[in-house]
């Protein structure tokens, strides 16, 4: 089974989720920025995830995960919880 590890943030609207992508695509930390403005638990580890298998994450979710580029923001991606930037940090 495929698994994934990937790391995210979380915040209402599109236009805030790309405003924090051309922040981390300038230089500031993925995790620093999750920290300061994820709305998901996960800020509290820089929205780290840790590993999981496909279908455990919402489908929009799984699709990015498990065929982006490892180590490259992606996003935003809309789920039923608002819009998400990822960063699949490896896969198996």
């Amino acid at each position: 089974m495929s698994q994934a590890a990937a790391r995210h943030l979380l915040v209402d609207t599109e236009e805030q989720c790309l405003a924090l992508k051309a922040e981390i695509e300038a230089g500031k930390d993925f995790a620093e920025v999750a920290q300061a403005h994820s709305n998901c638990p996960s800020k509290m580890q820089g929205g780290d995830l840790g590993t999981f298998g496909r279908g455990q994450m919402v489908p929009e979710f799984d699709e990015v995960v498990f065929s982006a580029e490892l180590n490259q923001v992606q996003g935003p991606v809309k789920t039923q919880f608002g819009y998400h930037l990822l960063e699949v940090t490896s896969r198996s």
